[in-house]
């Protein structure tokens, strides 16, 4: 931030703060408790990614200043990469060819079209529609749910609590894009796995979640992999992170496993564009993507 913005004075937390009075602006992830309060004359709080759940669960976080998120290209890239990698790789059964490949096993096995795998996602945001948008353009039955309606050109959308059943039911991989919010804490458990479409090709639904762990119940995502209520899951996030190194996550079968790395950011992209939204607020121009507090994003 220094080498980019060499203009602007940059004090770190908690060593280089000089004088707190002279601070307006602060940028942060995981904001410990009572450091964000302190600062009488802060005008805006930045996030270092696209969420913002970590600054709202500061128990002591100022009322009235506002928060912005980052919307940046190259981050809603990384995640859309990471989807349509990992529904591609479900879709073409690449864990299966890897398996025969450590056993030298050949097996021509039958496979299908993308057409005929239903992917919902849930969340439509700047992230979710650019992901159902590229895995529509390859010829997967794409829809979308999302609290309020969405609409998107070739996207089936639906919204709100009466229509969410309804998405569950056509979907045959469930990709979670949501942020977490009280609403969403805990929302993927076994009874909206059991409420997922049977008639794709694997026979049983397929989860990928890169959204928040908080929104999984960890304890139902395994019984349903057991009992085959799930056929897979790749899973990005976790209720605990680092995840231990007893969950059983790390050697089931039929998990995928990253380290919350599905859209990591790159310092030099977020920089420049928080660099960007502090300019514009000094110029009198809006700061772009604020969120509101009440719905946590």
């Amino acid at each position: 931030m220094r080498r980019q913005g060499p203009d602007i004075d940059i004090r770190v937390w908690p060593d280089e703060m000089g004088n707190i009075e002279d601070i307006t602006y602060a940028v942060a992830w995981l904001p410990p408790p009572h450091v964000l309060e302190s600062l009488p004359n802060l005008k805006m709080i930045f996030s270092l990614g696209a969420g913002v759940d970590a600054i709202l669960n500061d128990p002591t976080l100022p009322e009235g200043v506002p928060i912005a998120r980052v919307a940046e290209p190259d981050l809603t890239m990384r995640m859309t990469e990471y989807v349509v990698m990992q529904v591609l790789m479900h879709h073409r059964q690449q864990r299966r060819f890897e398996e025969n490949q450590r056993n030298r096993i050949w097996d021509c096995f039958p496979t299908h079209s993308a057409s005929a795998l239903a992917v919902g996602i849930m969340g439509l945001g700047v992230l979710g529609s650019d992901a159902a948008q590229k895995l529509a353009s390859l010829g997967f039955k794409v829809a979308g749910w999302s609290r309020s309606r969405k609409t998107i050109s070739g996207i089936e959308c639906f919204a709100g609590s009466d229509e969410f059943d309804s998405f569950l039911k056509r979907t045959d991989i469930l990709v979670c894009l949501l942020p977490h919010t009280p609403e969403t804490t805990g929302l993927i458990n076994g009874e909206v796995i059991a409420k997922l479409s049977r008639k794709g090709p694997f026979g049983a639904p397929i989860l990928i979640n890169a959204g928040r762990g908080k929104q999984q119940v960890e304890s139902d995502i395994l019984a349903a992999l057991d009992s085959g209520a799930l056929y897979a899951a790749t899973l990005d996030v976790f209720e605990t992170e680092p995840l231990p190194q007893d969950s059983p996550f790390w050697s089931h079968p039929k998990v995928t496993l990253t380290p919350h790395a599905a859209a990591d950011s790159d310092p030099d992209t977020i920089t420049a564009y928080v660099l960007h939204q502090i300019r514009r607020h000094q110029t009198g121009l809006p700061v772009e993507n604020i969120i509101d507090r009440k719905r946590g994003y």
